[in-house]
């Protein structure tokens, strides 16, 4: 049985409870953040601070703790429960009113609510499937315009994993006037001539922590980034493809709607990416 966190308490998950009015449960306004944990250590903790608070800003959003609290509360949740490889979930919504209702409550009267728990993931680094990569499809993006706040609004991207499961792919990439935009759940990349190619940052897409990690340490190493729109023919007609998130890291891609990118086993930039993106993120984990 896990322990979580529920607004200031530590509890059995079994005992964990938030009200039927909560915002996040009636409305979905809330937010919330996955960190990934590698050998007990908090994965890039940092970068999802300060993504957590801009989303909570864009929202006009109350965070009911400080970053060092939250920090403390990450590392508690991960001793009690034992956590070498795994995920952090996080959530705050705008909270629980008296009653439903479309107008936001008055913060001064209504708290936000915030919960934590972990999930525990062994072999979360050494993932079987990175080896062999990952099939996607293409699906039309039809979610809201405001892609960069990291909000509870999922009921579309778990549409589109399970499009993407009915036709016997692992996930799905979505399609806006044409170009990709991201992953139903990470950032979308292709490589051509040695070059890596994906969307630049702007509201239609999340602005992934993973993301600007891996695209650092890319051009560390002297990887041609260029940050670009791309079509879904142009990703069929890559060399390689990958995906990046907090629960995947690096992931490459061989399969776009039934299109085997390449001899369809990963390439070489998307297999090195995932090495330098763990090792480098072990050294920093706190």
């Amino acid at each position: 049985m896990r322990t979580v966190y529920v607004n200031g308490e530590y509890l059995p998950e079994d005992e964990a409870k938030v009200s039927i009015f909560d915002r996040g449960f009636l409305m979905a306004d809330g937010v919330y953040e996955v960190t990934s944990v590698l050998d007990g250590k908090l994965v890039d903790f940092d970068g999802h601070a300060v993504r957590l608070e801009r989303s909570l800003g864009e929202l006009d959003m109350a965070a009911p703790v400080t970053k060092d609290e939250l920090l403390e509360i990450h590392r508690e949740l991960v001793k009690l429960n034992e956590i070498e490889e795994g995920m952090i979930y996080l959530q705050i919504t705008r909270g629980a009113p008296q009653d439903r209702d479309f107008v936001f409550p008055d913060p001064e009267t209504t708290a936000p609510t915030i919960v934590l728990f972990t999930q525990n993931k062994p072999g979360l680094a050494d993932n079987p499937a990175a080896k062999k990569g990952m099939k996607v499809i293409s699906i039309e993006d039809i979610r809201w315009g405001r892609r960069d706040i990291k909000t509870v609004q999922l009921l579309y991207p778990s549409m589109g994993k399970m499009m993407a499961k009915k036709a016997g792919a692992d996930d799905a990439w979505m399609i806006q006037d044409g170009f990709v935009t991201e992953g139903t759940s990470n950032n979308a990349y292709i490589v051509k001539g040695g070059k890596i190619i994906t969307r630049p940052r702007s509201n239609d897409i999340l602005h992934g922590i993973t993301r600007a990690a891996v695209l650092r340490f890319a051009e560390e190493a002297q990887m041609e980034v260029e940050e670009r729109n791309f079509t879904i023919e142009e990703a069929k007609d890559a060399d390689e493809a990958f995906i990046t998130s907090a629960s995947t890291f690096v992931m490459p891609v061989v399969e776009i709607d039934g299109v085997a990118l390449g001899d369809g086993m990963p390439g070489r930039v998307a297999p090195r990416l995932r090495e330098i993106y763990l090792d480098e993120s072990r050294k920093a984990a706190i």
